[in-house]
């Protein structure tokens, strides 16, 4: 068996590592600091350990001239995400940028292993400038949510635990649990989308309030007195009752009336 220099074929991947984590949480900190939302939630890096290496080499029949070249996870990140739609997100995000060459996706959100595993994991080529001059490496990117996360962290442990034969029982429970960590997602999801909308009405109502009392403050020195009682009452009404649409309606109705007094 040609023994290999795991120092020398490592480092590069190691490096790899570094720079796509730098890149990613770069664009996350930029994303907050503009003021724009954000779908990434966290980013983390990992390098294979040979061990790992060589026992999928030896799954796979991968004869060690070839490691490179076949096994495309020697360098991965992950990219975690609060909900469920932001993984599309930063999958979009993967494939607008210029600096890596998406190879592969594979979706196993929509097309879920038996297991229950749920991600998106991207499959990458990336140019690196080492001291030994211009190097392109295989690295994959899984994108997924933190309950998607829990789940696959725990399967993971149990199937090291099992050595890779989780007894049947205790598979269909964790099968169950992936199930149930997915529905947590979308139930956030809806949840998300409901307070989203909640404020977006909140942010109308107080943009058409403001407006209407600067008009009042307006008509106040240029219409006749009861004129402004009316309106005064009006106001107190459709505020209390809590009705956008009325609210739209008087808002409107004074819109009128200051063009009517050109105020």
């Amino acid at each position: 068996m040609e023994i290999i220099n795991w120092k020398e074929l490592l480092y590069p991947y190691e490096q790899a590592v570094e720079e796509l984590l730098l890149k990613f949480k770069s664009l996350d900190r930029e994303c907050r600091h503009l003021g724009i939302y954000s779908p990434v939630d966290s980013v983390t890096g990992r390098l294979k350990r040979p061990a790992s290496i060589l026992d999928k080499a030896g799954r796979k029949q991968i004869p060690p001239e070839k490691i490179e070249e076949e096994i495309e996870d020697i360098a991965g990140i992950r990219i975690l995400c609060q909900f469920v739609e932001d993984i599309q997100k930063v999958v979009d995000m993967v494939r607008s940028r210029t600096d890596m060459t998406i190879l592969e996706e594979r979706d196993y959100i929509t097309n879920t292993k038996p297991s229950g595993y749920r991600s998106y994991h991207i499959i990458i080529k990336y140019p690196l400038s080492t001291a030994l001059g211009p190097k392109e490496i295989l690295a994959e990117i899984q994108i997924r949510t933190n309950a998607m996360n829990f789940w696959a962290t725990a399967e993971h442990s149990l199937r090291y635990k099992y050595s890779g034969n989780i007894p049947e029982e205790l598979q269909e429970r964790l099968t169950n649990c992936a199930e149930a960590a997915f529905r947590l997602d979308r139930e956030m999801a809806t949840i998300r989308e409901e307070i989203t909308n909640a404020q977006r009405l909140n942010e109308i109502r107080n943009s058409m309030t403001a407006n209407i009392l600067d008009n009042i403050q307006k008509l106040h020195f240029v219409a006749k007195l009861e004129d402004m009682d009316s309106i005064n009452k009006e106001f107190v009404e459709v505020w209390n009752s809590q009705d956008m649409e009325k609210l739209r309606t008087f808002n409107e109705k004074l819109n009128v009336l200051t063009e009517v007094y050109r105020v």
